[in-house]
């Protein structure tokens, strides 16, 4: 990924200038982000001025509440925040800017917990290298835009009726160049975008990284 102003990509990034970002973008908030079994994005959102403290210990939550965490009995559980993977979202700006961090999951022993898909994917990843290998991916993410009805509400009806690799000058082509937008200043990197094969169709594709950057 790239290293730019509004991410902190080194593998040894310290806390200090994770919090030195944050008080040069003015960042009033931190989402820290994990995932549940079933792939689902979670969050708890802190402001910035617990984000030291966070970083330092963690985030404590129930893991009974999250979908084949843990029992009632074993709920105290802990994220513990990937440096690394600091970013201001550019999407939120003013009193609402905010930046996201991948966290890592442990249980109420300290100890990584195994239904954590971050860490089962961080497992094979070390069995990959202890081969030789390695293991990178390329994600290419495809989408449809729909024109919402007279009250804004969602329909199944398409924003366009181009194909593939189509010229559509229109809103779709202009929200899909937003989006590229908006992941190349949070460090991602975009290879191209274009319209797909079916009518609202569009894709974007992300340049190969290894498998746990990509997931992130």
């Amino acid at each position: 990924m790239q290293h730019l102003t509004t991410w902190v990509g080194d593998e040894t990034a310290p806390k200090s200038e994770i919090m030195q970002l944050v008080k040069k973008e003015g960042v009033k908030f931190a989402q820290m982000q994990f995932m549940d079994i079933l792939g689902t994005v979670k969050n708890v959102t802190i402001p910035t001025t617990k984000l030291e403290k966070a970083l330092d210990e963690g985030v404590f939550f129930d893991g009974s509440s999250v979908l084949g965490y843990a029992t009632i009995e074993e709920s105290d559980m802990r994220l513990k925040p990937d440096l690394n993977t600091f970013v201001v979202l550019p999407w939120l700006q003013d009193n609402m800017k905010t930046a996201r961090i991948v966290c890592d999951v442990y249980d109420h022993e300290d100890n990584r917990f195994d239904g954590d898909p971050r860490a089962t994917l961080q497992r094979l990843m070390g069995r990959v290298r202890k081969k030789g290998w390695m293991f990178n991916t390329a994600p290419e993410y495809e989408f449809f835009f729909f024109i919402p009805d007279e009250r804004g509400d969602p329909t199944t009806k398409p924003s366009d009726y181009g194909g593939y690799f189509d010229l559509m000058r229109d809103r779709g082509d202009n929200v899909r160049k937003e989006i590229v937008t908006h992941l190349n200043a949070m460090g991602f990197d975009v290879e191209a975008s274009h319209h797909e094969v079916a009518p609202g169709q569009h894709e974007i594709d992300l340049a190969y990284a290894d498998a746990i950057t990509s997931a992130d």
